[in-house]
């Protein structure tokens, strides 16, 4: 996993230097010290921070700004972002525990839709509430 500096995680989480700086000072943040004595960090950490913000991490490759997927359109107060926790597979069925900023959702799909979808930990995904079911769905 790449590391970062300091500024370019700062510019990607959306916040000044100096509260990021402050932010490794009182630990909030994992770092991994250079040789010399800097700071990095890993994009794994970013994404951590991302999600506690409960904002997606940015995907791999993604040139607009609008995210390309199937999903057309969908009323926002039914849809929450987040990272793939863990993944349990036990027969037909499968569980899915999402990590949504500093939540756990957890939904009962099958195991196709796991195949089908590739879900993996640590990806993003979004968590789709219809009444009282709960759907697993993944952007390209």
């Amino acid at each position: 996993m790449a590391l970062l500096t300091p500024r370019a995680a700062a510019e990607r989480l959306g916040v000044s230097y100096s509260t990021f700086k402050q932010w490794i000072y009182k630990g909030t943040v994992r770092t991994v010290r250079t040789s010399g004595g800097h700071h990095r960090i890993a994009e794994g950490e970013v994404d951590r921070l991302l999600a506690v913000q409960g904002k997606l991490p940015p995907l791999k490759g993604r040139r607009h700004a609008s995210p390309p997927g199937v999903l057309v359109a969908l009323s926002g107060r039914n849809q929450l972002r987040g990272i793939v926790d863990e993944v349990r597979i036990d027969g037909l069925l499968a569980q899915v525990r999402l990590r949504i900023g500093d939540q756990r959702l957890t939904a009962v799909i099958t195991r196709d839709a796991v195949e089908e979808l590739k879900l993996k930990r640590g990806q993003p995904a979004l968590a789709i509430i219809k009444s009282t079911e709960v759907m697993i769905g993944r952007e390209n």
